[in-house]
């Protein structure tokens, strides 16, 4: 877009961002250029610099930049997932010796990647709980390239501050990576608060309607960009031009759908706190959540993730996710329907018996867009 005029507020740039009407039809919408390769104008003369899709291709450049744009970064990088995003980044940062830092509560595929593929290569890890500034410090050691961040994080809702870690992690010559996945960037910009890279899964809240998968890198280090855009290509796990369009059109809608999100969630969690079968609720948007001054400093409000224990245990929790209805029993999170799942046998079963390893009694929701009325009666027949 032309710099000198381009819109600067989230939800135009979400519409127009990298969305310039097609120059030969007048498409409004970037046409899907479903195409392995390109003609050459002679050898090496390529047209707007495509050669073949894997390198480049038109629709997931307009994604990219409007990835960028979304999370004020320099260059945006779409791949076929959240996790070949993450391996990109990680096997394009570390190297044999070097060491990362993970957080005590994160996504169960992240863990998995990172303790039994990335170590497996001479990559050393630890845990430590990043919304404590003193135990990432403590974690920090001279070999440590990276420190990974959720914020927040899956599926306890913790709350990191991005701004503090991220001075923590320049000051002993690290990067620092956030996971963004369950803010999206409508709600939170880890790049201005201190982070060298995000990172998204595009399935979820991006893409917002359950049928499509993707993962996104944005970074504003053009040397990291360049680095990185090179293993994309070289490793090649990209996003496909379907599956980047999919994600254009749910991001046309991100503002709108975020706010319903939020204020779904925050009935749901006023429900729940009231009810007598739940034990604890996690969601940053309570003023008792030990990251709540955090999240309401650096979020535009407090997303549609909650997460709650059940009393009775493990088999009670895993019989109000089987008694739900409109709440669909079903891994991810994101989509315009609500979701119900018990993280410890599904989404987080890689991570037990480690540091990682959630409550077994724990139930996570990802709050939709219905009727909040239809929500929070289908919650109270599960739980009853």
């Amino acid at each position: 877009m032309n710099e000198q005029h381009s819109p600067s507020r989230f939800e135009t740039l979400a519409i127009h961002a990298g969305q310039e009407p097609d120059a030969v039809t007048g498409a409004v919408v970037p046409p899907i250029h479903q195409v392995s390769t390109f003609k050459q104008d002679g050898v090496g003369g390529l047209r707007g610099g495509y050669e073949y899709s894997r390198s480049a291709n038109p629709t997931r450049t307009a994604l990219e930049e409007n990835l960028a744009a979304l999370e004020g970064g320099r260059r945006g990088l779409a791949f076929a997932s959240g996790l070949a995003a993450e391996d990109c980044l990680l096997r394009t940062v570390l190297r044999p010796g070097d060491h990362l830092v993970i957080p005590n509560d994160a996504y169960g595929g992240t863990f998995r990647l990172i303790a039994r593929v990335v170590e497996r290569w001479g990559v050393e890890w630890s845990v430590a709980d990043t919304s404590n500034p003193d135990a990432v410090r403590a974690a920090l050691r001279p070999t440590t390239r990276l420190v990974w961040v959720e914020t927040p994080s899956n599926p306890l809702l913790g709350v990191t501050d991005i701004a503090v870690v991220a001075d923590l992690a320049r000051s002993a010559g690290a990067r620092l990576v956030v996971d963004n996945t369950f803010a999206s960037p409508y709600l939170q910009q880890p790049l201005a608060l201190g982070a060298d890279v995000v990172v998204h899964s595009t399935t979820k809240y991006l893409g917002g309607h359950s049928d499509v998968v993707g993962g996104a890198l944005v970074t504003s280090d053009a040397g990291l960009a360049d680095e990185l855009a090179f293993h994309q290509n070289a490793m090649g796990a990209i996003a496909g031009p379907f599956d980047s369009w999919l994600v254009m059109r749910g991001i046309k809608t991100l503002a709108v759908r975020m706010d319903r999100h939020s204020a779904n969630a925050a009935r749901v969690v006023e429900a729940l706190v009231a009810h007598p079968r739940v034990v604890e609720v996690f969601y940053p948007g309570l003023a008792t959540h030990p990251g709540h001054e955090t999240a309401a400093k650096q979020m535009r409000d407090f997303g549609g993730m909650v997460s709650f224990r059940v009393a009775g245990g493990e088999e009670a929790a895993v019989a109000v996710c089987d008694r739900a209805r409109l709440f669909t029993l079903g891994e991810s999170l994101g989509g315009v329907e609500s979701l119900i799942e018990h993280p410890g046998r599904m989404t987080h079963a890689s991570a037990a018996g480690s540091a990682l390893e959630v409550p077994a009694d724990l139930v996570r929701l990802s709050v939709g867009i219905e009727a909040v009325d239809d929500l929070l009666a289908d919650l109270a027949q599960a739980l009853a």
